[in-house]
């Protein structure tokens, strides 16, 4: 079947809505997540995108994406990161919001597409359960595509889901002194 093909089986492909996982310690996690969204609306799916742990930080993508047509966004977390090891109420707060949130816009039957930008780091650090993610996982529509990206994947997560992209750094400028590029990595 060939990409512009519109027959019934075509149809019926997106009415299955799959988990991805975009995670590892190389960069183009969220990357990948914000190019399906792009796709998707695109072919006028509907995309739901919840930010956990990156607050009012001003990253480029918001900005673009708040101009496209069947894509919305939402932020949660403070602009400063979180230290792993003195996680605040605060912040766990912050993500027990976004987790809420993603509960309430994957069961209204809106939006074709759920992105849960940063949420496996979210659940490595203790800031919301796996084991609420897992349930997520396990009651959310058929056909309600979930993406999850971050670092830290629990393997829980892992095996629940049906693609798992694990980005490897081979190299990264960081590792030469060169910070974060406005438009580039941010």
């Amino acid at each position: 079947m060939s990409p512009g093909d519109t027959s019934a089986a075509s149809s019926e492909a997106t009415g299955k809505g799959l988990v991805e996982i975009f995670t590892g310690d190389g960069k183009g996690k969220t990357s990948a997540a914000l190019g399906i969204a792009l796709r998707a609306s695109g072919h006028g799916l509907k995309v739901f995108i919840i930010c956990f742990m990156k607050g009012d930080f001003p990253y480029g993508e918001r900005k673009a994406l708040s101009q496209l047509p069947n894509i919305k966004l939402a932020k949660f977390g403070l602009e400063s990161f979180v230290d792993p090891n003195n996680v605040t109420e605060v912040e766990k707060e912050e993500a027990r919001k976004a987790l809420q949130m993603a509960k309430e816009v994957i069961f209204n039957n809106e939006y074709d597409i759920v992105v849960l930008d940063e949420i496996n780091v979210a659940t490595a650090w203790n800031l919301i359960s796996t084991n609420e993610v897992i349930k997520l996982i396990k009651e959310k529509p058929k056909n309600v595509e979930l993406i999850l990206t971050g670092r830290y994947a629990d393997d829980k997560l892992i095996e629940l889901a049906d693609l798992v992209t694990n980005m490897t750094k081979v190299k990264h400028p960081y590792d030469k002194g060169i910070l974060a590029r406005k438009g580039i990595d941010y």
